[in-house]
């Protein structure tokens, strides 16, 4: 397993480090080396280059699997940048699907039950330890996120509200007993694992670089209790749409036996083990070709909560309707932004309880989701019976989808303030 800090096995002219000055650039622990917003926002602007390559000179012993980022470790920065660094990854861009991709860096950072996360660091991706007692793989004490970053035409990159997956993920750990990262300790750590993996990032057009925060309790633990220690973990992958059908509508199926989540649980947080419960309906439901399963609320069988791992939304007579959020269905950002995004293009959005019968004579369904972005709905199958909604996007969600998109990809002015610009 190669678990060598970045900052000790970086190769000659590897672009990452951001430029302080062209002498010897002694490293700060990186709880203040990420912290600092202008260097991890806009590297190396002073000298007009996205970034300053460096040399790394090891002075004391290698990293092991548990040490933080070292002050004895000095960064020598050049001025040169190579050609091959800013080429892209060998990949096919064209054809890419929502599947794992190994990229070059991910980020690390742990700390104590009880204690506050801090001396976090890059290392090359790769495979990572864990106790056979660990409170993820015993207790299932692990949540994650979701977000994505996107190249503009200019070739600077894009996230997309990063301080609402921090927000989440708090909200979250707050719920399963775990410390999570400050605010600005994660987007820090998202920002400097994109820079790390630039060269993954799709062209424009062409994906995004799909990011993967983890929290989990990596500590041993035999009996049920809190993990004695907590790693924060962030890799990355390129991708392209998630649904198989690509933008096309995809074909839903009510499940009105198995259920997600239950008032009390964990339904409204995004742990690991939400997923896990719904593969068995969703296999089922692929089985039968239907494309993903559309689940009830468990105790009045009725009420729409939400699809395997998205959000949906009903619309009739020009209003907006969404179930509403209490405690068993995740509050996506994706969602959440589709609604401020409806409102100011003058849209009633109504989020409430929302019956199955209203799927029956809906003008048009659609799914948010940080993976699927806004897909069209073409058809929804309860009890048998089959009700299509069109061909392709109706007229409303494809207004929504075309707003949401180029904002995200910044072909658009962000009058919302939701994108955060990386150079």
């Amino acid at each position: 397993m190669e678990n060598t800090a970045v900052f000790g096995g970086l190769h000659r002219n590897y672009l990452f480090c951001p430029y302080r000055s062209a002498s010897s650039l002694l490293l700060p622990s990186s709880s203040s080396f990420f912290s600092n917003r202008s260097l991890s926002t806009s590297y190396s602007s002073s000298l007009k280059l996205p970034f300053a390559s460096y040399n790394i000179h090891q002075q004391a012993s290698p990293f092991s699997r548990d040490a933080a980022l070292s002050d004895t470790f000095r960064c020598h920065v050049f001025l040169e940048c190579s050609r091959e660094e800013s080429e892209l990854a060998d990949i096919d861009w064209d054809n890419l699907g929502f599947g794992f991709i190994p990229t070059d860096y991910m980020y690390m950072m742990k700390c104590a039950q009880g204690g506050n996360f801090s001396k976090g660091e890059l290392q090359r991706f790769g495979n990572i330890e864990l106790s056979p007692s660990a409170g993820v793989l015993n207790y299932g004490q692990g949540l994650f996120e979701g977000l994505k970053a996107y190249t503009k035409e200019d070739g600077n990159i894009l996230l997309f509200r990063p301080e609402e997956n921090a927000l989440r993920m708090r909200m979250g750990a707050e719920r399963m007993c775990m410390p999570a990262p400050t605010v600005e300790q994660f987007v820090d750590a998202v920002k400097a694992t994109v820079m790390a993996n630039k060269r993954w990032v799709p062209p424009p057009g062409k994906g995004s670089l799909y990011i993967r925060p983890l929290l989990m309790g990596s500590g041993a633990v035999l009996g049920l209790a809190p993990a004695p220690e907590y790693t924060f973990l962030i890799y990355v992958s390129p991708v392209g749409n998630y649904f198989k059908e690509g933008v096309a509508p995809i074909n839903l199926v009510v499940e009105h036996e198995l259920h997600r989540a239950t008032p009390g649980g964990t339904g409204g947080v995004k742990t690991i083990g939400n997923y896990a419960a719904v593969l068995k309906a969703q296999s089922a439901a692929r089985a039968k070709g239907y494309s993903d399963v559309l689940y009830l609320d468990c105790v009045h069988k009725k009420y729409l909560e939400e699809v395997s791992s998205c959000n949906i939304f009903v619309l009739k007579d020009n209003v907006i309707s969404t179930p509403a959020i209490k405690g068993t269905i995740l509050p996506g950002i994706t969602r959440k932004s589709i609604i401020d995004v409806a409102r100011s293009e003058g849209f009633k959005v109504e989020e409430r309880l929302v019956a199955v019968d209203e799927l029956l004579d809906a003008d048009e369904v659609f799914c948010t989701g940080t993976a699927v972005v806004v897909s069209p709905v073409g058809s929804i199958t309860y009890m048998g019976r089959r009700v299509s909604y069109g061909e392709g996007f109706g007229v409303v969600s494809q207004r929504l989808y075309h707003k949401l998109t180029r904002l995200q990809m910044g072909l658009i002015e962000d009058s919302m303030n939701w994108t955060l610009e990386l150079s």
